[in-house]
């Protein structure tokens, strides 16, 4: 594969091709000067209301000889299926002197093109790529593809750049702006450091990062350092493809030190927060001040805690008094979590960053490779459609050159055809 492409992943798997759900129907075979009259008059008394994917007339080659085959009506369930048949549809069949049979065609409309192909062998389909529409989500320009590509550049730029064995890294997006939130690597272990140093090290979105604007205004990001001249690459230190490795560790190995839970997705999603209380800290005084007021009245009355209801004018002549007076950000103009932002990660998420992801309101999730052992958009399970869920986010997988991890093929240049397309691994 040369060309980087998109492709959309569907909050439910497709339908394998031996397991598509039929249902018979009544069909004829006719001339094709008879088709247009026919299939006319079909729909005004019979039409195919719950099978509108399914063409009514499909071609046939006997003996040389073109003929068409033309669906009636729906067979009945039970009983004798022709003599079920519309009294309509029999005043069609006698002057015409047709001869009928069953036949079976696919019950629901096809969500790949691999199962379009499949349903087409028992009878023709229309297939329609389906279009996602996400909170305002509709697709991707030229643009849009192209800033896809470089964001997803830099995360996998980022995640050769320890100088040892590939991790996966995570770069937070807020794409109306096209600027980088939060960046982050693996942090599941530090070798040779002591335990503070290990988890608590610098936050990627500290690390050098350098930003620019392209000539095609698209905002790349680039990371010091690569991967060694090794041609065998191993990738057993990403967190999200084994999640539980750490638990298979010694618990006396002094040259190293494990925090099972600080995988590139939450390393970021923590680097993002702590940006916010840099930006707008006198919102978080105000957040405190309403948990004070709460747990005072609860001391108070020696009941439970209970949500009570704030004076909001008390509480806005505060925070403009502190706003006067510090000059900080207002706390209209501070994010809520993640919402609207995207997440551009090398691997496809485990299972407990999919959820965090959620709980931070992410709005897309772009992966470049499936997680065949812990993937919880595609691979094994796909969170995003869980309906009991009170946030969904799109998913994509970006697909790229299969030699992008060995530093020999980045983004620029690339052509940015974008596939919208239904994505099963």
């Amino acid at each position: 594969m040369d060309a980087w492409q998109i492709v959309y992943v569907p909050d439910k798997p497709p339908i394998p091709p031996d397991q598509q759900s039929t249902v018979d129907v009544i069909a004829t075979v006719i001339e094709p000067r008879l088709a247009n009259t026919l299939v006319r008059r079909l729909n005004q008394i019979v039409p195919l209301e719950n099978l509108r994917h399914v063409k009514r007339v499909r071609k046939k080659s006997v003996e040389g000889k073109t003929l068409l085959c033309l669906i009636l009506c729906l067979a009945s369930e039970h009983g004798d299926q022709f003599d079920s048949i519309p009294h309509e549809v029999q005043e069609l069949i006698s002057p015409h002197k047709l001869s009928t049979f069953v036949t079976k065609v696919c019950k629901y409309a096809a969500t790949s093109k691999e199962e379009w192909e499949e349903q087409c062998k028992l009878w023709p389909t229309s297939f329609h790529p389906p279009t996602y529409s996400i909170d305002g989500i509709t697709g991707f320009s030229e643009e849009d593809s192209r800033s896809v590509f470089s964001f997803m550049n830099s995360a996998i730029q980022l995640a050769k750049s320890g100088g040892g064995s590939v991790v996966n890294a995570a770069v937070i997006v807020d794409p109306s702006a096209k600027i980088v939130i939060a960046t982050a690597r693996d942090q599941i272990y530090s070798w040779h450091a002591p335990k503070d140093e290990a988890i608590l090290e610098t936050s990627c979105s500290e690390r050098p990062f350098a930003s620019h604007i392209d000539s095609n205004g698209v905002m790349s990001c680039e990371t010091p350092g690569g991967f060694p001249d090794d041609s065998k690459q191993l990738y057993d230190d990403v967190s999200c493809l084994y999640p539980w490795r750490w638990a298979e560790q010694k618990t006396d190995m002094s040259s190293c030190c494990w925090h099972p839970l600080r995988h590139a997705a939450i390393v970021a999603i923590e680097s993002s927060a702590s940006r916010d209380r840099r930006l707008y800290p006198s919102s978080g005084d105000i957040q405190d001040k309403l948990v004070d007021m709460n747990s005072a009245h609860s001391s108070s009355t020696g009941s439970p805690a209970k949500r009570q209801k704030t004076n909001l004018t008390d509480v806005k002549s505060d925070w403009k008094l502190e706003t006067c007076c510090e000059g900080s950000h207002s706390l209209a103009a501070r994010p809520y979590l993640c919402t609207g932002y995207d997440i551009f990660l090398v691997w496809e998420p485990c299972a407990m960053c999919a959820m965090a992801l959620v709980h931070q309101r992410i709005r897309r999730i772009f992966f470049a490779f499936p997680n065949p052992n812990a993937g919880a958009v595609g691979s094994v399970y796909r969170l995003q459609g869980e309906k009991s869920l009170n946030h969904h986010y799109a998913v994509f997988r970006v697909l790229v050159p299969a030699q992008v991890l060995d530093g020999a093929e980045t983004c620029h240049g690339q052509p940015t055809s974008t596939v919208v397309d239904n994505y099963g691994i």
